[in-house]
C-alpha cells in the first residue's frame, strides 16, 4: 500500500504511545511496514538525484561507490566487500574520548575486557601463542582490522600480534581516534608491518595534532586514511581545514553513513530518519552529506579515493560475508538493531513539511482511522 503521509503519520504517533510489552499485531505492521518504505523511497529517490550531480563516479562491482584514485582505494575494504569478509580482531575495552555518534556511547566505562593476555576473533579468546595454530588449521583471512574500543590505549601489545600476521600474508587495518598517536608508536606499527590505519578525524573534530598525526603516519605506514560518520559536524569541520588534510598525502576518506542503535539514537533526538532494509536506522542527513562530499571532491580533483560507506555497502558487506563462510542463498545477518521499533524517532520525519512521499493512495478499509485493526 502506498500510504499518505498524514496517515503514516496519524499511525506511528499512535503506535509511539503503545506500551513496550504491547504485541503489534499483523495488519498494524502492514502499516508500519508500508510508512518505512515509503520514507525509504523518498530518501532512495533523493539519494540518486544526488548521485546523479557527481562527476566520475565509480563503481566496485557494484557493491559500493567512490569517486577519485582507484590505486587509493582501502584494500582493506576491498577484502571487507570483495575477500572473505572484515574479521575482527578485539582487544582493547576502553576509550579516551567519548562521542555522540559512538555505537557504546553511554556504556564505554562498562564494555567487558576480552581477558588478560588473550584476543578475541571469530568470537573466541586466543593467547598470541595460539595464533600459529589457528593460521595452521583455518583458511586465513583475506583481511583483518584491529577494532574495539581505542588500540592506542595500549598500543604496545599489538606490534606482536601484527607481526604474525605480516608473516602469514593477512592483510591488516586498524582503527583509532589518533589523539594518542606518536611519531614514535606510528613508526613502530609500520615497523611491526601494518598495511593501513583509519583515522576516525570526526572523533576529535578535526583537530590539528591528529591532521599532524595521519601525515606522520603516512612515512610509515602503507596506506592512510579518514574513516569518519558522516554527520554535519564532521562536513563542516573537514571543509574549514581542506587544504591542510589533504596535504598530509593521505589516502581515501572512508564517508561512512551514521546507522543508530539503542545507545546513541537519543543524541539524535529530532533529526529526521529513515530505515534502509527494515535494517539500519539512519539520520536522514548523512549520506546525503556524504553524496555532496564527493561530489566536491570530483569537481576539485582531489589526489584521494573518497568512499561511500553507504547502508548499502554494508549489506553488500555481509552478503559477501555470509557466501564466503558457506551460507544459503540470500544469508545475511544484516538487520535492526533495536528489539522493538523506535516509532517516535520517525516522527521528525513524517512532521517534516519539506519531506514528500514519491505517490500516495487512500487507505484501504480496515486500516483507517476509528477502524478496528485485528
Amino acid at each position: 500500500m502506498k500510504i499518505s503521509k498524514k496517515d503514516a503519520l496519524m499511525w506511528f504517533e499512535f503506535f509511539a504511545q503503545l506500551p513496550e510489552e504491547e504485541e503489534i499485531l499483523p495488519h498494524q505492521q502492514e502499516l508500519i511496514y508500508a510508512t518505512l518504505a515509503q520514507i525509504e523511497a523518498a530518501v532512495d529517490h533523493r539519494h540518486a538525484q544526488l548521485m546523479a550531480e557527481i562527476p566520475g563516479l565509480k563503481s566496485l562491482q557494484g557493491r559500493t561507490y567512490y569517486v577519485g584514485e582507484d590505486s587509493r582505494f582501502p584494500r582493506g575494504c576491498c577484502s571487507c566487500l570483495m575477500g572473505t569478509g572484515l574479521s575482527a580482531i578485539r582487544k582493547t575495552n576502553r576509550c579516551n574520548i567519548h562521542c555522540k555518534f559512538c555505537y557504546n556511547y553511554g556504556e564505554l566505562d562498562c564494555q567487558p575486557p576480552i581477558g588478560e593476555g588473550m584476543w578475541e576473533i571469530g568470537g573466541t579468546k586466543f593467547y598470541e601463542q595460539d595464533l600459529d595454530l589457528l593460521l595452521s588449521i583455518q583458511k586465513k583471512p583475506t583481511g583483518v582490522s584491529y577494532v574495539y574500543l581505542e588500540p592506542f590505549m595500549e598500543i604496545e601489545l599489538y606490534y606482536p600480534v601484527i607481526r604474525r600476521f605480516r608473516a602469514a600474508g593477512v592483510h591488516q587495518h586498524m582503527y583509532t581516534n589518533g589523539t594518542l598517536a606518536t611519531e614514535d608508536n606510528l613508526r613502530a606499527l609500520g615497523e611491526a608491518g601494518l598495511d593501513e590505519l583509519r583515522f576516525n578525524l570526526g572523533a576529535s573534530g578535526c583537530a590539528d595534532s591528529v591532521i599532524e598525526a595521519i601525515g606522520i603516519a603516512k612515512r610509515y605506514i602503507p596506506q592512510v586514511g579518514i574513516e569518519t560518520p558522516m554527520t554535519p559536524e564532521f562536513f563542516d569541520a573537514f571543509m574549514r581545514k581542506k587544504e591542510k588534510i589533504l596535504a598530509t598525502g593521505l589516502d581515501f576518506i572512508n564517508c561512512a553513513e551514521l546507522h543508530l542503535n539503542p545507545n546513541n539514537i537519543g543524541n539524535y533526538e529530532g533529526v529526521p530518519m529513515y530505515m534502509a532494509r527494515r535494517g539500519y536506522i539512519s539520520p536522514i542527513f548523512s549520506r546525503e552529506l556524504t553524496l555532496r562530499f564527493m561530489r566536491i571532491a570530483s569537481e576539485e580533483g582531489w589526489p584521494i579515493a573518497v568512499h561511500d560507506c553507504s547502508n548499502r555497502t554494508k549489506f553488500a558487506r555481509d552478503l559477501n560475508l555470509r557466501a564466503h563462510e558457506g551460507g544459503w542463498f540470500g544469508a545475511s545477518s544484516y538487520g535492526c538493531e533495536f528489539d522493538r521499533l523506535p516509532f517516535e524517532a520517525f516522527l521528525p520525519t513524517l512532521r517534516d513539511e519539506g519531506f514528500a512521499f514519491l505517490e500516495e493512495e487512500p487507505l484501504p478499509a480496515g486500516y483507517r482511522a476509528g477502524e478496528i485493526v485485528l
